[in-house]
């Protein structure tokens, strides 16, 4: 039987026989041996995805990336992975046909409110470049990242326009709603998958299911960060700080400096006992008063993301804190990850005569 479609899950009509069912995802985080599978990874940012797909197994042979401190931040963590910094509109993709997966998180704001949902009218908005390189290219699989936006009814007929361009190339495209969260990330962030599978391998493509844990709270997961200058409040605030974390957001790398969002956010950081008007160059001092809110440091925020704490951010806070802001969370990146490797990688049966 075929399954309802909705609003955050779309499948193609032909699509009956298995509808991308869902499965559960592996709940270990240390990097799996490597599949054998290659990406050619775009608008790479500082790395979020890029650790999630690393950790699934899959190996990357290009990342191409516009901003020069996210550049440096890849090269910094990995010097072994070609980084190149260019415009995707411009990148040619000739020399990475072959490749298994053309991955990236396009950029937000054509589709964000924010960024006043533009869509296809927005010259920020990417899809068309991605759609000529995966014609360029021909992967098995696409997996984009963008904001639950993309979802909005005013961009329905633009989505049929991604999907039909991609079935024409020869793949099954599908997009689902999840939250960070679902996968161990101590942050409430949805977040759109959007995937694409060549026609001859969808039916062995199935989503993510949340792990079963609950993800940690804020102050379960900063308490070591805020007490690491001696603050003598730390455990107190993590007692308080008992629920995971608002989304933390990126904004603008034009404008504006580092805080936790627009009023709203901030209130809601508040009620964490987080000061969200700025970020802080260090953790709290002894001299810090009990009942004072702290702010957060670009690594405690890094680590509400999913990042691991030995991954380090070229530039200054605003720039890193940017970059954190607008990431893809590792976790929820290798939970797509892993569902497509097992997709891609599945034994091919052989028919015999007799």
């Amino acid at each position: 039987m075929k399954r309802p479609q909705s609003q955050t899950e779309h499948l193609f009509p032909e699509m009956v026989e298995n509808p991308w069912r869902t499965c559960a995802a592996p709940e270990t985080i240390r990097i799996r041996q490597s599949t054998g599978l290659t990406t050619l990874e775009v608008c790479a940012g500082a790395g979020g995805q890029a650790i999630g797909l690393e950790q699934a197994g899959f190996e990357h042979q290009g990342l191409v990336e516009l901003n020069r401190h996210a550049c440096a931040t890849l090269r910094l963590n990995r010097p072994e992975w070609t980084v190149i910094e260019q415009d995707l509109n411009s990148f040619n993709g000739a020399d990475f046909k072959g490749v298994d997966l053309v991955s990236g998180g396009l950029p937000c704001p054509p589709f964000s409110v924010a960024g006043k949902q533009l869509g296809g009218k927005d010259e920020r908005n990417l899809f068309p470049a991605l759609i000529r390189l995966v014609d360029q290219i021909r992967p098995r699989a696409v997996m984009i990242e963008n904001v639950r936006g993309f979802l909005d009814a005013v961009f329905e007929d633009y989505r049929m326009f991604v999907k039909t361009e991609l079935a024409k190339l020869g793949y099954q495209p599908g997009w689902k709603l999840m939250n960070a969260s679902d996968f161990g990330v101590p942050q409430l962030r949805p977040r759109v998958s959007f995937v694409a599978v060549r026609k001859d391998l969808a039916e062995h493509f199935s989503w993510p299911s949340p792990v079963e844990r609950r993800p940690a709270t804020v102050g379960e997961t900063l308490l070591d960060l805020m007490a690491a200058n001696g603050w003598a409040g730390a455990k107190a605030w993590a007692r308080s700080a008992d629920e995971i974390a608002p989304t933390v957001v990126g904004g603008s790398h034009k404008h504006g400096g580092p805080d936790l969002g627009p009023t709203r956010a901030r209130r809601a950081w508040a009620t964490l006992g987080v000061d969200g008007l700025g970020l802080a160059n260090e953790a709290p001092g002894p001299d810090f008063p009990s009942g004072a809110m702290p702010r957060l440091t670009v690594r405690m925020a890094a680590r509400l993301q999913g990042f691991p704490d030995e991954w380090v951010f070229a530039g200054g806070k605003t720039q890193s804190y940017r970059h954190v802001g607008n990431a893809f969370p590792p976790p929820f990146a290798r939970a797509v990850a892993q569902q497509l490797a097992t997709c891609l990688t599945r034994p091919k049966l052989i028919r015999v005569a007799g």
